[in-house]
């Protein structure tokens, strides 16, 4: 199922910044469309401070590429669109070629779940240069954010040490598609459910909830609004015990707890939502426990995030489940990941000879590489220890080549020894067709889970993994800076 199409049924070409379309125009028009060229998206740094990140959102690509065309509407618009004369900024031409442009490029990708680093292309498109261009906005827009969410979900769960986190991000979220790619993002993270119920249809994924405190505040009585939620839902009974006093509606909870134990049915825990959550969760432990309750679980939520969670945990909280919601799905402390797409190579032709592109910048984390990108992970008995950069289009590196260190400047150092590798990068479109079947969110998420496990991620940063350009890599970028920085002197 496309669930783009599911969401917006409409095509979402238009999905893009207009420089790009007049970029494409322009190229159009020079007759430069058809050169091709190389491109990469990846990011500068690791969000929230962390080691590690989860790549996510590959889903959402592979839906974009697949349904890529101009439709009817699209077209009319564009029609509409004028220059500062007050022309038509896009030629009649123009537009019916874009009505029939259809994608031929090459796309390759890491796996959606995957452990990577900052500079490691993410996804890698190769092909005509227009087509390449119109890529770059949407791209963007589908990988930034559920990868900087995963992340955050990630660090969220492994901070419960185990414990279940529920995500309840939705009504504080950017919006609708903001609440849904969030849901989705924070499952592959780790997350065991969301409140999400579109996010639940859409995906799969586990949706979970219980009652607001609009619900105990409709009754006259607290212990009237639980035995009545009690009777309508009594598969579904965790009770929110912080509307009034917190403890009384602890004990209220187990009175209503009875009653479905009766009934055959049982409590399946509280929810606290405010207060001192380590005290609280302790002393509503301690009452629950003496009246037979021990299998209820306490759900935790107020602002909760990693932070706050590895406080609480160290503090003894008796809480078991965590309820987090505008800290994840917003990512609170860095709201954007500022993953870039950037050229690294183009030729006239096919057949004709590549030139190599770099960006420069006087900050030194935004100079570019050049190439056609691929990551390299070695592994010793079945354990990373360390990626390389490396360009497709010179001899892969053999087990005598040489690597630079990203973090640890330019001496060259040798590959670690009896190291098997895998590449990243895999092919998911080959002349405009999609190549294989898409995973499901529960086999993303397992992975996921799995590529943690691996790396040992903790929410302490992992700074000496290393990433490396190949030491041929690492001289031809050199030499572009230093052929740019004597024309630039000249």
């Amino acid at each position: 199922m496309n669930q783009l199409r599911a969401l917006y049924l409409n095509s979402l070409s238009l999905l893009t910044d207009l420089y790009q379309l007049t970029m494409a125009y322009s190229y159009w028009q020079a007759g430069l469309h058809q050169q091709q060229a190389v491109f990469h998206l990846f990011f500068r740094r690791a969000p929230f401070q962390s080691g590690f990140t989860l790549a996510a959102g590959l889903d959402a690509v592979q839906d974009y590429l697949q349904d890529f065309h101009f439709s009817e509407a699209d077209a009319a618009y564009l029609e509409t669109l004028q220059g500062n004369d007050g022309k038509q900024l896009f030629s009649s031409a123009f537009i019916e070629y874009l009505r029939n442009l259809r994608l031929t490029c090459e796309v390759a990708a890491v796996r959606e779940g995957s452990v990577v680093f900052a500079h490691q292309p993410l996804v890698r498109v190769s092909g005509d240069l227009l087509q390449c261009q119109l890529l770059e906005t949407p791209l963007l827009n589908l990988v930034n954010f559920p990868t900087l969410i995963a992340t955050k979900a990630a660090r969220v769960c492994l901070a419960a040490q185990g414990d279940a986190v529920l995500e309840f991000g939705l009504r504080r979220a950017q919006g609708i598609d903001g609440g849904v790619t969030a849901s989705r993002a924070a499952y592959i993270g780790g997350c065991a459910a969301t409140s999400n119920v579109l996010a639940g249809q859409l995906y799969d994924i586990p949706v979970r909830g219980t009652h607001a405190h609009s619900w105990v505040m409709s009754f006259s009585e607290e212990l009237e609004a639980f035995q009545t939620y009690a009777h309508a839902m009594p598969n579904n009974c965790v009770f929110l015990v912080d509307t009034y006093d917190t403890l009384a509606g602890v004990k209220n909870a187990i009175e209503a707890g009875r009653w479905l134990r009766e009934q055959g049915h049982k409590m399946a825990g509280i929810r606290l939502d405010s207060g001192d959550l380590a005290k609280l969760s302790q002393e509503a432990r301690q009452l629950l426990d003496a009246a037979g309750f021990a299998d209820a679980s306490i759900v935790g939520s107020s602002d909760l995030d990693e932070y706050r969670i590895a406080e609480l945990k160290q503090q003894g909280a008796q809480i078991r489940v965590w309820g987090v919601g505008t800290k994840l799905a917003t990512a609170y402390d860095q709201p954007a990941l500022g993953g870039v797409y950037k050229l690294g190579a183009i030729r006239s032709g096919a057949g004709a000879d590549w030139h190599y592109r770099v960006k420069l910048s006087n900050d030194a984390i935004k100079v570019s590489n050049p190439g056609m990108l691929q990551t390299r992970r070695y592994y010793q008995a079945d354990k990373p220890v360390g990626d390389m950069l490396w360009n497709q289009l010179a001899v892969a590196p053999d087990a005598q080549a040489q690597q630079v260190r990203l973090q640890a400047g330019a001496q060259p150092q040798a590959l670690p020894p009896h190291t098997h590798f895998a590449d990243l990068l895999q092919p998911l479109m080959q002349e405009g067709a999609m190549l294989g079947e898409k995973p499901n969110v529960h086999e993303i998420r397992a992975y996921a889970q799995a590529q943690l496990a691996l790396f040992g991620a903790s929410l302490a940063a992992m700074p000496d993994y290393p990433v490396s350009l190949e030491k041929r890599l690492y001289e031809l970028k050199m030499a572009l800076l230093a052929k740019a920085a004597e024309a630039s002197c000249g």
